[in-house]
């Protein structure tokens, strides 16, 4: 089908941008090319007589890719691994708040005051999970049912928090079912008549929704690349291979100026605070969750899980950024530093993650890196949203700045 080419111009509201290169008022903004990849098609099984299929979008008159669209920016990166004869293999781990109200009263309650499905902390709980059961199963079951195998859920670390965890799979297949999971999700949520959130920081003083992404590379035989001629790596308990050493080293290598891919709206940097389970360095260590990237598993199941990124994080971008970083490690065998031993939140002299949008967006600016993994044109384009994002939100007044202003000032 034929849609408007502003759908990769526009942002959340759905009003066109000015000042994007791909499509502009100048040019009228006219048509791409929306392909079906039929792969993708499946059963909406919580909808009536539904299904749903992804499409790859695509230049009206030549039929080639449009480069930022964010599939094909993942796509990109997918070719290269295997180019190198890698098989890129993803996880995704997602957070939301379920509130048993619905959409509508959420929003004329201007999202405070919400009931949450518990009103404290049911990390692992089985007596509180049970209470949400008429929505996370719901949930479990409809996404399992429109193939998007589910490996399990659980109440998480903050009241009314929860988690559902899907099989791990290739990496676009990984990412298309992370967003058709979400949308299912929310979905659900309000057919009962309830809510939840995947935003990255909804309340200040309750934990923020991370995005745990698991990367790990495989041969085109079956094999993992991290676990083949594995040998031990020294202050750890770690047996991995030079694939697996050297992708790891290019993650840390690039991870402050790949910030915006992993966090790409103003709200995604409140959730950075120490002693919240979101990481505040850029350090890695083995099944530490204090630490930016967290290495788990042994043999086969060997992978680095990037605790960086929060909910709200685009799937296509974020594993493409750990993709492109990984594989510059690999081809540049970039050594990682030594592991973080114990509470990476009080190792000061470690770096930094990107604390907000514009640090953020400073960092893509002048990475050379990002422009030869992703190209002049993404990268522009990608700048071009996060500098409106952040301008938007420079235009705004706060409730913050009322209270603390409007009487005392």
């Amino acid at each position: 089908m034929h849609v408007c080419d502003y759908l990769l111009a526009c942002d959340m509201e759905m009003d066109p941008t000015p000042g994007y290169a791909f499509t502009n008022w100048t040019s009228g903004y006219g048509d791409l090319h929306a392909t079906p990849d039929l792969s993708t098609l499946r059963v909406a099984a919580w909808l009536e007589r539904t299904a749903v299929v992804l499409c790859d979008s695509k230049h009206t008159q030549s039929g080639e890719p449009i480069a930022v669209s964010p599939r094909r920016i993942l796509q990109r990166q997918i070719e290269r691994a295997r180019e190198r004869g890698f098989v890129p293999m993803m996880g995704s781990e997602l957070e939301f708040f379920l509130f048993r109200v619905p959409y509508a009263t959420a929003r004329e309650r201007e999202y405070r005051e919400l009931e949450p499905t518990s009103r404290y902390v049911e990390d692992y709980h089985v007596l509180s999970g049970a209470f949400a059961e008429p929505v996370i199963g719901a949930i479990r079951r409809h996404v399992d049912a429109s193939g998007i195998p589910v490996e399990f859920s659980k109440g998480e670390w903050g009241p009314g928090q929860h988690e559902i965890n899907l099989r791990f799979a290739e990496a676009l297949e990984m990412a298309d079912r992370h967003v058709l999971y979400k949308l299912a999700a929310k979905e659900i949520a309000a057919a009962a008549g309830w809510s939840l959130t995947f935003m990255a920081k909804p309340y200040a003083e309750l934990a923020g929704n991370s995005l745990h992404i698991h990367s790990s590379l495989w041969s085109e035989r079956g094999a993992s690349s991290f676990a083949e001629h594995a040998k031990p790596l020294p202050g750890t308990p770690i047996e991995g291979s030079d694939a697996f050493r050297f992708y790891l080293g290019g993650l840390l290598a690039h991870a402050r100026e790949l910030a915006w891919f992993f966090a790409p709206n103003v709200n995604s940097y409140r959730r950075y605070r120490a002693g919240t389970f979101a990481p505040t360095r850029v350090a890695w260590s083995y099944d530490n969750r204090t630490a930016g990237f967290r290495v788990v598993g042994r043999g086969a199941s060997l992978r680095v899980e990037c605790r960086i990124p929060g909910a709200d994080a685009n799937p296509y971008l974020a594993y493409a950024a750990l993709l492109a970083a990984g594989l510059d490690g690999i081809e540049r065998q970039i050594e990682p530093p030594p592991a973080v031993q114990g509470d990476a939140y009080a190792g000061d002299a470690l770096p930094e993650i990107a604390r907000t949008l514009p640090d953020a967006i400073a960092a893509l600016e002048g990475s050379e890196f990002a422009r030869a993994a992703f190209g002049d044109e993404v990268v522009e384009h990608l700048l071009h949203f996060a500098r409106s994002e952040q301008r938007y939100f420079e235009s705004t007044v706060t409730d913050f700045e009322r209270a603390r202003y409007f009487e005392r000032i």
